[in-house]
């Protein structure tokens, strides 16, 4: 007579597949793929963070641990799966451009590349899979970050996150006082995202002085101005001539623009969605 007994379901299996996949892939890249750097280590932490968070995941369901478990498990593994898709998404596509493109690599170098690159696709697939298994129908009631509103804030913070970097090294920001005041938006933005992600997931929105639902519509408004000061601000002293330093124009600068859009339109219907839920459902 077994000792344990494992419930199957749609989503278990797709976890599974989750979590074989991206270890798989840092496996490869470890044995045999021969890549080094800044763009290698964050491939496999890429891989690595979401393997362990959904190893995590699968044995606390497993064995029934969640009342244990000191986080809100209606909004910690949708979360997990989100932040996992974003990063093996990046992954999948940062590899092949960094390591890929190496005409003197042996061909046996070559294949351990290509497999990671597969499987990281195959990954960032199967946590897209599990998002959508698990975010909120209409009508059924869970947690906030299972909401629309919830994994677009797990999108800002990421998208945030890729502009820090690009804005890093080298230094783009510091030529001119607008450029710092786009910077203090990323920053401000990132970091009021982040504390609702951080307050949802550890069943805190009640330690908030104000209702959480108005804090977010307050909140989600300011964003939007904000952001969108920024979407305006960044292209126009980087571009126009009259403020441009000598080499400004590089990709990522050019990248960040273009994130800085995308982020300003997440943010726009995060507030559209939070609108609704707030003002339509009361």
């Amino acid at each position: 007579m077994p000792l344990l007994v494992f419930p199957t379901s749609q989503l278990l299996w797709v976890r599974v597949a989750a979590l074989l996949f991206t270890c798989v892939a840092f496996s490869v890249v470890a044995h045999g793929a021969h890549v080094n750097g800044g763009m290698a280590d964050w491939c496999i932490f890429c891989w690595a963070f979401s393997f362990a968070c959904t190893l995590v995941v699968l044995l606390v369901e497993q064995f029934g641990l969640q009342p244990r478990v000191p986080v809100s498990w209606s909004n910690f593994p949708i979360t997990v799966a989100c932040y996992a898709a974003l990063l093996c998404l990046s992954a999948s596509i940062i590899f092949p451009v960094f390591f890929l493109r190496d005409q003197w690599m042996s061909k046996d170098m070559r294949d351990h590349r290509i497999a990671s690159t597969v499987f990281s696709c195959l990954a960032a697939v199967a946590y897209m899979g599990e998002v959508s298994l698990s975010k909120a129908r209409p009508g059924e009631v869970a947690g906030y970050m299972a909401t629309a509103p919830g994994l677009l804030k797990v999108c800002q913070t990421f998208l945030a996150c890729v502009i820090f970097i690009l804005v890093s090294e080298p230094v783009t920001y510091d030529g001119h006082a607008a450029l710092k005041w786009c910077m203090a938006v990323y920053c401000i933005c990132f970091i009021l995202s982040m504390a609702v992600v951080v307050l949802c997931v550890g069943e805190c929105t009640g330690c908030l002085p104000i209702p959480f639902s108005k804090f977010l519509s307050a909140y989600g408004l300011l964003a939007v101005i904000m952001y969108l000061t920024a979407t305006i601000i960044w292209p126009v002293f980087q571009f126009d001539k009259h403020y441009q330093s000598r080499g400004r124009e590089s990709p990522k600068v050019i990248a960040t623009a273009v994130l800085t859009a995308v982020n300003f339109l997440l943010y726009l219907a995060d507030l559209a969605y939070t609108a609704r839920l707030v003002f339509v459902n009361v």
